[in-house]
């Protein structure tokens, strides 16, 4: 291996530690994913279609890295967030407030709520309820469906975890201004409620349908 590789790893490394991703306490698995991240927003998905002779929509394409990445951000730092909180490290914190803003919902409800596929949404309910944070009852209507409410032991861990959720979502807002957050907030409520219509009514259709309807 030549010498020159472990020279560009170190101003690799160097370039990571002058990064607003870099903290005290990061490891190899904060560089590597600095560096994926590095790399992809290097690479514009435009720039390969337009290679390809494709028609694209430049703008477009760049929401679509843009909320991809924002995603792959914010899953990292929720998880760094509720660390102190193994059972709702992963999408389990979102239908634990979910439930804590709108009680008695079915498992469907609530799954559709959080925007997942059944199956999906079934694992974490079940991880929720093994974990004594949520608990069932039969529908007095429809004998069916279970309706979810939250155990004693999931008030305690809403209320303990919501400073650690206000924090993080401090850090997820960056260093916007309130001006910009609020018109952030506008947009994404506005593409929101866009997708949560397309989720309900085309769930089960095709690309090609589901561009019929935008167009």
């Amino acid at each position: 291996m030549q010498t020159d590789f472990f020279i560009n790893l170190l101003l690799e490394v160097k370039d990571f530690e002058n990064s607003d991703a870099y903290k005290p306490n990061c490891n190899v698995e904060d560089f590597r994913v600095w560096m994926n991240d590095k790399k992809y927003a290097e690479e514009s998905p435009t720039k390969l279609f337009k290679n390809e002779n494709h028609q694209v929509s430049f703008t477009e394409n760049e929401i679509c890295k843009q909320i991809l990445l924002l995603g792959r951000y914010s899953k990292l730092l929720i998880r760094k967030g509720l660390s102190d909180f193994p059972d709702l490290a992963n999408e389990e914190f979102t239908y634990l407030y979910r439930l804590k803003d709108e009680p008695d919902l079915t498992k469907i409800q609530l799954i559709e709520r959080n925007g997942h596929e059944k199956q999906t949404g079934t694992q974490i309910i079940k991880r929720l309820l093994e974990a004594g944070l949520l608990e069932e009852k039969n529908d007095v209507e429809d004998k069916r469906s279970k309706r979810l409410n939250l155990t004693e032991k999931g008030e305690k861990t809403f209320h303990e975890s919501v400073a650690n959720v206000n924090k993080t979502s401090k850090i997820l807002s960056g260093k916007l201004n309130e001006k910009e957050k609020n018109e952030l907030l506008r947009i994404l409520k506005k593409l929101n409620e866009f997708h949560a219509h397309l989720y309900s009514e085309y769930k089960n259709s095709d690309i090609p349908k589901i561009l019929e309807f935008i167009n």
